[in-house]
């Protein structure tokens, strides 16, 4: 706390908008304007009203008892003190309070009272309260009064709780530092503790979007590092969900930022052991213990490993330069860059059929072709959670590359991938799945190779006759879409 550590007894305010005048009276000048959580001094005591000082605005004046708690900071009182940081610890809207009262704990309690409950209870009422003015920020029409959240924010920053603020889709949002589970992490915490701490530490949406590709794979390193330190064998089972669904998401970022680097010289830090890892953790939960907040994980994670689901494929084998069938070849562009040449029998990488150079990973493993030897399909990916579908197609004596996203709306979180090819006719099949406007879509598709366009689609391939009879068996095997 930033007050003398000669005070041992303090005013708490725990009502918002309480008034600091100038003279115990009601109509007093009006000196500043209190909020839930701010800490006075106490200087003396005249009618109802207690003669006070605010370190943190520098303002002496008078505020009634009746709006304010008194409370010791003796070592005595400690086991008090934290009856009140459970109880408001989980009451929402009193986040503000919560903070000073744990302030004022840390401050009374010996060294050997203070265990990782404290700390603990800290974070989550600081990340409550982010979510809260994230809320507004990010929805303007929830209705929440702007002038409390902003005066509940500093107040908790008064206490030395700091949120940072991040812009995304072009609104803020606010995150917690994590400064509170960091030290809980550190401490001897129960199981159940150090869960909740490293989800609240590796939480994706509190990255920075313009977070550079070096610094994002450090931070990837140590999200899954923290990951890695809870021993889910005794937590409940929705709690282990949890673990897995995020390290799930987590390691398919480093899968692709491995990949992106080629950096194939030792096992522990190739791709596809990172892919792997990513599988193995999302084949884990235990889908039947997960709440409807844990369903829109899943999907995320889902989403997450899908997308990277590549990596995991061992490299396919070179095809004869004098089959019929149509394949791709990939070399080296510019610096970064990867050129995907359309290859057949009559056609070699110096005169392809159709060529296309990118930025973005391109899996050559996914390439299918179809019986007519008329069209392609290609994974490619530009960034870890989204994956787009190529396909080369011949339209009368022309070869087109089409770019298929997995959803109309701008790159977020999503993947299309290639299903089948139908018989005796032009068109595929397609799996997609993405988010768009912060809802989870999944959708199999029958596509007609001319137009592109969608001819009949459903949330279950079964109820896709098409789908359900010419859908690929190595597909089926292998994506994430069925789970």
């Amino acid at each position: 706390m930033v007050l003398a550590a000669a005070i041992t007894v303090l005013a708490i305010v725990t009502q918002d908008q309480a008034q600091l005048r100038a003279a115990p009276k009601d109509s007093a000048q009006q000196q500043a304007v209190l909020w839930q959580g701010d800490s006075l001094e106490i200087r003396g005591e005249k009618l109802d009203y207690l003669q006070v000082y605010d370190h943190r605005r520098e303002r002496a004046g008078y505020i009634k008892a009746s709006q304010v708690r008194i409370i010791s900071t003796k070592p005595d009182d400690a086991s008090e003190l934290l009856s009140v940081v459970r109880f408001l610890g989980d009451t929402p809207g009193a986040e503000a309070l919560g903070i000073a009262y744990t302030a004022v704990f840390l401050k009374a309690a010996p060294v050997q009272a203070i265990n990782a409950e404290a700390f603990d209870t800290l974070g989550g009422m600081a990340e409550r309260l982010a979510r809260r003015a994230s809320n507004k920020a990010l929805n303007p029409g929830v209705k929440q009064n702007d002038t409390q959240i902003a005066a509940h924010l500093e107040v908790a920053a008064y206490y030395g709780v700091n949120l940072k603020s991040i812009e995304r889709d072009g609104r803020i949002q606010l995150c917690y530092d994590g400064e509170a589970f960091r030290r809980v992490l550190a401490m001897n915490a129960s199981q159940m503790q150090k869960a909740k701490a490293a989800l609240a530490l590796t939480r994706p949406d509190c990255i920075d979007p313009a977070t550079r590709p070096t610094e994002r794979n450090n931070i990837d390193l140590w999200r899954a590092e923290v990951l890695d330190k809870v021993e889910i064998t005794e937590l409940p089972e929705y709690q282990k969900n949890r673990i897995r669904m995020r390290r799930a998401g987590v390691w398919s970022s480093i899968a692709f930022q491995r990949q992106r680097k080629g950096d194939n010289s030792n096992n522990s830090n190739y791709s596809e052991a990172a892919a792997n890892r990513a599988l193995t953790e999302l084949a884990g939960v235990n889908k039947t213990e997960m709440s409807d907040e844990d369903l829109v994980s899943y999907a995320e994670a889902g989403v997450r490993t899908g997308s990277m689901r590549w990596a995991a494929e061992p490299a396919p084998l070179p095809t004869s330069a004098d089959s019929k069938n149509l394949r791709i070849v990939t070399t080296p562009g510019q610096p970064g860059e990867t050129c995907v040449a359309l290859l057949d029998a009559q056609h070699d990488s110096k005169a392809p059929l159709a060529q296309r150079c990118t930025y973005s990973l391109v899996w050559a493993a996914s390439a299918r072709s179809n019986p007519q030897h008329t069209a392609l399909t290609l994974a490619v990916q530009p960034m870890d959670t989204w994956r787009e579908m190529w396909l080369f197609h011949q339209t009368g004596k022309e070869w087109v590359i089409d770019v298929i996203p997995p959803a109309t709306a701008e790159p977020d979180l999503g993947y299309a991938e290639f299903a089948g090819w139908v018989p005796g006719t032009t068109k595929f099949l397609m799996a997609r799945e993405a988010r768009v406007d912060g809802r989870y879509k999944r959708s199999f598709e029958i596509v007609s190779g001319e137009s592109l366009q969608v001819e009949r689609w459903a949330d279950n391939p079964n109820s896709l006759s098409v789908f359900y009879r010419w859908q690929d068996p190595l597909w089926k095997k292998q994506t994430i879409s069925l789970r």
